[in-house]
């Protein structure tokens, strides 16, 4: 109980401010739109850009903890798509965006806060490394899955599709954040005090207000669409892929405590708003995307809480 009072709540408090005040008419959709715009395209990346830039790449940075996250992800994508092909009978690229779905975890917003009330901000090291490559990796397969799906039975326009997943890419303030992370690690690059101070001050707004914001953007996402695969969808998302996560961080790759925490319970994540933002860049699996986001965030708390218990 007191991982749910301490760790959990406190977070889906803020979730439910921004609910509540977006609900209740203290904030505009245009207001909702500028936190998020500031959160997401200012803020976030600078935190991004901090945790990068100061990662010790020789040591922190290990591939075990990547395959037991990332085959877990994929086996989901693969689980998801599949079901919504031969299960739900949805078209081609309406799989790939529900695989999208199961695939893509809050790694960010959800993710990073609750190991760091968990386990403390010396327990991120891991959740920065998965982050460093969650949203470019991610993307990069998810646009190369949705070209050749649209692509099938007129020819693969080979180029077409690495010019879009490269405009995908180097146009996210977040890959950028990530990026200038690595120039400034790898490079050896010391910042000037005052300029590391006042990125430090920005970014510490950002969970903060990527959290309220994102209330405020689920009071958009009404329950609509298949329930049935939304169902599916949070299943994937915060049973199977933590479960896969755990099974192989305790197995085969022998995981540290710590990296079993920051992976498991960033798998344990719901779907991130990037699976609606994906779906709606291509125009399909919209109402699947968005309302799973709503119903596996408000689920997310007693998967959270269980796999707090179960993890050591």
């Amino acid at each position: 109980m007191n991982a749910l009072l301490d760790v959990i709540l406190p977070v889906f408090l803020v979730i439910g401010a921004g609910y509540l005040a977006t609900r209740g008419g203290l904030l505009s959709d245009a207001a909702i739109d500028g936190l998020m715009s500031f959160a997401q395209g200012i803020a976030v990346p600078c935190l991004l850009f901090q945790g990068v830039a100061r990662l010790d790449l020789a040591n922190d940075v290990a591939l075990a903890p990547f395959m037991s996250f990332y085959i877990g992800a994929l086996v989901c994508f693969a689980v998801g798509g599949l079901g919504a092909l031969y299960i739900f009978h949805r078209p081609g690229p309406d799989c790939v965006a529900i695989g999208f779905a199961c695939l893509f975890s809050n790694t960010l917003l959800l993710g990073l806060p609750i190991t760091e009330r968990a386990y403390g901000p010396g327990a991120l090291t891991t959740n920065y490394a998965i982050i460093a490559l969650h949203s470019p990796l991610m993307y990069a397969f998810g646009i190369t899955a949705m070209e050749i799906v649209r692509s099938h039975g007129r020819g693969l326009p080979v180029l077409g599709i690495l010019r879009q997943i490269g405009g995908g890419l180097v146009s996210n303030p977040l890959i950028i954040g990530i990026t200038a992370g690595f120039v400034v690690n790898l490079g050896g690059i010391s910042l000037p005090v005052v300029l590391s101070d006042a990125i430090g001050m920005v970014s510490s707004a950002g969970i903060p207000a990527a959290l309220f914001g994102l209330g405020g953007v689920l009071y958009r996402y009404r329950p609509d669409g298949d329930l049935r695969i939304v169902a599916m969808v949070t299943i994937l998302s915060l049973i199977l892929h933590p479960a896969i996560t755990w099974t192989l961080g305790t197995g085969p790759y022998g995981l540290g405590v710590a990296e079993l925490r920051s992976a498991t319970v960033t798998a344990a994540m719901p779907p991130g708003v990037n699976a609606y933002l994906f779906a709606n860049m291509y125009g399909v699996g919209k109402r699947v995307a968005a309302t799973s986001i709503l119903i596996a965030t408000a689920f997310a708390i007693l998967s959270g809480w269980f796999w707090l218990h179960v993890l050591p």
